[in-house]
């Protein structure tokens, strides 16, 4: 019998009872996926989804009304949870800190899927040793107008540098527009050196590819290029693991690949349905992944030699803000991406001389972390609309304030 919308359903996964609630709920409307089909996902893949997750705390991204409304994020473990549910405490900069869920095996994946989580969000380090990531995240996204043949070419380029440096990376997809490339390394570094070395590897890629690929923090100098994001691997970062299933409407999966698939691959080739039917065939292309930890000593050897990173100017009215080289104005601040898109187009609607001048890179909108969730912010860089045509800072189209409950 089909289980119907509000019913429960108990499972029970390698003897421990999960129990399954709303298993008919439709979480994906244009393929009918359900919650349960999501769990049933979730354990067939759960060798390769555990070998990203195991043993590391991670924050927990629910999508608890379905992929039409943003998802929260919620760093501390559910105070009502099984005793079998392990957890581990992260301590932060500020000052805080959470205990957080650590998923060990395929009940305690099933349980958090139940919780609404489609992706899986791990920290890069083990719950042994909070202090140091045994894991280089290198997270290659592309900006607007760069298509998926300029991303592999990037992510081959990425991969002699890391033969290089002596390390091993691991590919896959992201399961949106962009890749992962993952790298274990030894767990000797804490957060700071690591990012360092991430940083590093991203200059080296972005000398080896100009035009390609950058290293530039400052979303707006970047151009349509591939931004080999090293910020990933601060200590507050989390990106989804490998068979995370993400929230697009077809249900797209990131998908672990070898490298000699990487040419022809291509993301939305990888989603639920395919990637169960890949996993039957071939098993996880990351088996071997723990297998060989690197050592960072070379990309830092590269650091000192680089140097520091180029710092962006502060503005010169005595505060520390920085001060963009290039002509921005803000469109929008909007709780959701339909409300910000929304206020874009009616700035638009109001500037179509501007909007002729400029590039798909020149729009620039941002998920941007609140207290709990993502808001977003929508801006325009006006690099390529000359001077005398170009338009004042005017009032928000949408103006929402992500802080305003906490001032409450």
């Amino acid at each position: 019998m089909t289980p119907t919308k509000n019913s429960a359903e108990l499972l029970e996964v390698e003897g421990r009872e999960v129990r399954i609630s709303n298993p008919g709920k439709i979480v994906f409307p244009e393929s009918g996926l359900t919650k349960l089909d999501l769990v049933h996902y979730y354990l067939a893949v759960a060798d390769g989804a555990l070998r990203g997750v195991a043993n590391r705390p991670m924050v927990l991204k629910r999508f608890v009304k379905g992929i039409e409304e943003e998802a929260f994020f919620q760093k501390r473990a559910p105070e009502k949870r099984p005793e079998w549910i392990e957890t581990a405490t992260l301590h932060y900069a500020s000052g805080n800190s959470a205990e957080e869920v650590v998923v060990n095996d395929a009940a305690a994946l099933a349980w958090v899927v139940n919780l609404g989580c489609l992706d899986l969000n791990p920290h890069p380090v083990r719950a042994d040793d909070l202090d140091h990531p045994d894991e280089l995240r290198i997270d290659l996204d592309p900006m607007p107008g760069v298509d998926w043949a300029q991303i592999v070419d990037v992510a081959m380029i990425a991969r002699d540098v890391l033969d290089d440096v002596g390390l091993a990376g691991w590919p896959k997809t992201s399961g949106s527009r962009g890749m992962h490339i993952l790298v274990r390394i030894e767990p000797r570094w804490d957060y700071r050196q690591v990012r360092l070395a991430a940083e590093t590897f991203a200059r080296e890629v972005e000398r080896r590819a100009p035009g390609l690929a950058t290293a530039r923090w400052w979303k707006e100098e970047r151009g349509e290029s591939v931004f080999v994001d090293f910020n990933q691997n601060a200590k507050d970062r989390t990106v989804a693991s490998a068979y995370s299933v993400r929230p697009l409407a077809d249900a797209r999966v990131s998908t672990p690949l070898d490298w000699d698939e990487v040419p022809q691959a291509r993301p939305e080739q990888f989603t639920v349905p395919t990637v169960l039917e890949r996993f039957a065939r071939l098993g996880d292309p990351h088996a071997g992944i723990d297998d060989d930890a690197g050592q960072l000593d070379a990309l830092l050897a590269l650091a000192e030699e680089l140097g520091p990173a180029e710092k962006p100017p502060r503005s010169g009215d005595g505060s520390s803000r920085r001060q963009s080289t290039m002509p921005l104005i803000e469109i929008a601040r909007a709780k959701t991406k339909p409300e910000a898109l929304e206020g874009l187009e009616r700035w638009k609607g109001r500037h179509p001389e501007v909007v002729r001048s400029l590039a798909p890179a020149d729009v620039l909108v941002d998920g941007m972390r609140g207290s709990s969730s993502l808001w977003y912010r929508v801006r325009v860089n006006l690099q390529h609309v000359s001077e005398a045509e170009r338009p004042e800072q005017e009032p928000l189209e949408v103006d929402y304030d992500p802080w305003a409950t906490r001032r409450a």
